[in-house]
């Protein structure tokens, strides 16, 4: 199964980018072109993914240190029962909502104007890569929130209650003793976030429209127009080398982290 899914396809893949298609040698002709047509979208593509990696990380460690440190019952309550949702939905349905929440007459330009704080001209759409960043850190919080806040609640308390007694508030205690001894557990759940957000399709394609765009929607119109799997296959390299040095990252942080253990 894992050879014929993902072994075939995927050496079938790195042949075809590297293979010049009128002599089959060896060549670099698909990248030149990828370059030349998409380094725009290449770019494009790695704001998208690296901003909406550190929202997911600032927001996952917000609700999950309300979750471990605050003594507001029903803000814990309340948080704990809404955050989970966006998990079990698949980002073509995410996608789709947002299509009619964030569109000029959406559902929030028209409840912030029923709400009275804007004006019906000051509607906006959201529907460009503002949309596909609030999509995507909207999707991720709930799994990276779900990792950190369990490994936030196997903590020794008494550490916390310790620091809380020497006087630190609640943010002090967040950063200074809990985020370090999670810090592994946010660095898995960022790493897998950024490679799912690499190889979405749907959203970019379905809440901005416009260009530039991401690679995945390159590759769908370069063989879905074209039928130019050599200049897709080159794309999808370099995909692969953008979440090849993630995880490189990963791995030396990780081995580093070992070695000083």
């Amino acid at each position: 199964m894992i050879g014929a899914l993902f072994l075939y396809p995927l050496g079938y893949s790195l042949a075809t980018a590297f293979t010049d298609p009128g002599s089959g040698f060896l060549s670099l002709v698909h990248f030149e072109k990828a370059y030349e047509l998409y380094s725009t979208d290449i770019a494009f593509t790695l704001f998208i993914v690296i901003v909406s990696t550190l929202l997911t990380a600032l927001i996952s460690i917000i609700i999950a240190g309300i979750l471990t440190l605050s003594e507001t019952p029903w803000l814990v309550t309340a948080l704990r029962n809404l955050y989970r949702w966006p998990l079990f939905i698949p980002f073509i349905v995410a996608a789709q909502c947002m299509r009619t929440f964030l569109a000029k007459n959406g559902l929030m330009n028209n409840s912030l104007v029923g709400l009275g704080l804007m004006e019906p001209l000051q509607a906006t759409s959201f529907l460009d890569w503002r949309g596909i960043i609030i999509t995507f850190v909207w999707k991720q919080v709930p799994f990276v929130t779900l990792m950190l806040a369990g490994a936030m609640a196997s903590i020794d308390r008494a550490t916390i209650e310790a620091g809380r007694n020497l006087g630190a508030s609640r943010l002090r205690v967040l950063i200074e003793l809990v985020l370090p001894q999670v810090a592994q557990t946010l660095l898995v759940g960022l790493v897998l976030s950024f490679v799912t957000m690499l190889s979405v399709l749907s959203v970019p394609m379905m809440v901005a429209g416009s260009q530039p765009t991401m690679l995945t929607v390159d590759m769908a119109f370069r063989i879905n127009s074209y039928g130019d799997y050599g200049t897709a296959n080159a794309l999808g390299v370099i995909s692969y080398l953008i979440a090849g040095t993630v995880a490189w990252i990963y791995l030396r942080h990780n081995m580093k982290r070992e070695a000083q253990a």
